[in-house]
């Protein structure tokens, strides 16, 4: 980025190529509809088409163009075919942003049982889906990124990667490892193709969704034991929204932060900083 570049430029994201994973769910898909209303010309991918139809429909009156394609993302050829679409339709990607994660029960040691209890083959595929989806798309994207000498990556973290969140092993394991492959590849970017590919990761606190709503509220909407717990170590002493996830991502996207890689931002009301005592 020229030094000479108008400040009110630098947070531009309008015309951008954006592609979002996982953007059918409620954090992926609030940032993808929120990328959209910045001008963004934004890719949506899931795997569920009627969701996709859905989220879509959800854009419309917004100034960005949007488009959305039904692809695993531990389906390279899939991913493949989605670059080249892309790519024929808008002439480049600028952006992907790797959110598309999940967890599951055989991954999971909940009270009543022991790490000896571990389902392997559940947590085979935690990891799968978390790190292996975020290492494929990388790998199928960055082939543009390579041939622009230009794109932007941004990960999907999480708090259990930095420290030990009881139950969610699988889930923690592969998010601290999607830390690590976000700091590796931004080095191996900037000294491959230059600085103008960046590969940073925004690492979520506690946002109530679908997955976890029942873990963190009760019906009356009170929090669990859980919850409470999350919210005695979080300093704001409340859950996140998701239009408070859309800020960070902002930043990262976009010129603002055009000498920043390799850097992993919580959102998380303090969560990560605040030991309990």
């Amino acid at each position: 980025m020229s030094t000479t570049t108008p400040q009110h430029s630098l947070f531009d994201l309008n015309g951008r190529v954006i592609v979002v994973t996982g953007a059918t769910g409620v954090l992926a898909g609030s940032a993808a509809r929120y990328l959209a209303a910045q001008g963004a010309r934004v890719v949506f991918l899931g795997r569920d088409q009627a969701k996709l139809d859905r989220a879509l429909a959800d854009t419309k009156g917004l100034p960005g163009e949007t488009a959305g394609f039904s692809c695993d993302v531990l389906d390279r050829a899939g991913l493949e075919r989605v670059r080249d679409a892309v790519v024929a339709r808008w002439g480049r990607v600028d952006a992907l942003v790797n959110a598309a994660g999940g967890n599951q029960p055989g991954a999971v040691i909940t009270p009543d049982k022991t790490f000896l209890d571990l389902d392997l083959s559940a947590y085979r595929q935690v990891l799968g889906l978390n790190l292996d989806g975020t290492v494929v798309p990388s790998l199928v994207f960055a082939q543009a990124f390579a041939a622009q000498k230009r794109g932007n990556i941004v990960n999907f973290s999480s708090m259990a990667a930095t420290q030990a969140i009881t139950r969610v092993v699988g889930y923690s394991n592969a998010k601290a490892a999607v830390d690590n492959f976000t700091r590796w590849l931004a080095v191996e970017f900037a000294h491959k193709f230059g600085a103008g590919c960046r590969v940073n990761a925004v690492a979520p606190g506690f946002f109530v969704a679908d997955q976890n709503r029942r873990l963190l509220l009760n019906e009356d909407g009170t929090p669990t034991a859980r919850g409470q717990s999350v919210l005695t170590k979080t300093p704001f002493k409340r859950f996140g929204e998701t239009a408070e996830l859309h800020g960070a991502l902002h930043f990262l996207l976009s010129d603002a932060s055009a000498f920043v890689t390799g850097t992993v931002i919580p959102v998380d009301g303090g969560f990560s900083c605040y030991t309990g005592v």
